[in-house]
């Protein structure tokens, strides 16, 4: 049986973005970027506006919460915990731990050193948004849900440079991801 939230996640937007600054594997499994920029358009015409994260990243501060942090937008599959989640005068900056306990997460951090997946994408709702002359639409609030690493992200004008430390934390997560594939194709 499948997770059930009550049609909430077909309720969230997504905005797809691969970080120019470099979305960045460190060799603890550490992954930091820009999940957003802030005036830049992305390919569905949407702008997000300065500011638009902070009451949302105040409100999950202030009840507790936290952002968090997911696999192709798939609730059912975390990943891993941001720890920093912050605005910028750039963007939102993300900085966190990809958990080499959990089969996905260890199937990342593979996937991000080798290139194969560069992108972030934020999962949210618009609260305050207003048209451009041009037909943008320019969010001005957004309520921040998650962060989830993609395959594909939707400003594609961002490009990503994948860095991994060659210490031995990456190659452990490495080593137990590859392991973990051979069992699987070997019980198919």
């Amino acid at each position: 049986m499948g997770w059930d939230d009550g049609g909430l996640a077909e309720s969230l937007e997504r905005k797809f973005h691969r970080p120019e600054a470099g979305l960045a594997v460190a060799g603890d499994s550490r992954i930091s970027g820009y999940a957003s920029l802030f005036g830049a358009t992305d390919q569905g015409g949407d702008v997000v506006l300065p500011g638009a994260y902070g009451a949302s990243l105040a409100a999950l501060k202030a009840r507790g919460g936290a952002v968090k942090m997911l696999w192709q937008h798939d609730p059912a599959q975390p990943i891993g915990v941001w720890d920093e989640v912050r605005e910028d005068d750039r963007g939102l900056w993300v900085s966190g731990r990809l958990l080499p306990e959990v089969a996905k997460g260890r199937e990342a951090a593979a996937l991000i050193a080798a290139g194969a997946v560069d992108g972030l994408s934020i999962g949210y709702r618009t609260k305050r948004a207003s048209k451009d002359a041009e037909g943008r639409r320019l969010l001005a609030e957004v309520e921040l849900w998650e962060v989830s690493l993609v395959t594909f992200p939707m400003l594609m004008q961002a490009r990503v440079a994948a860095k991994a430390d060659t210490g031995a934390g990456l190659l452990e997560v490495l080593t137990r991801a590859f392991a973990d594939a051979r069992r699987e194709l070997a019980a198919r």
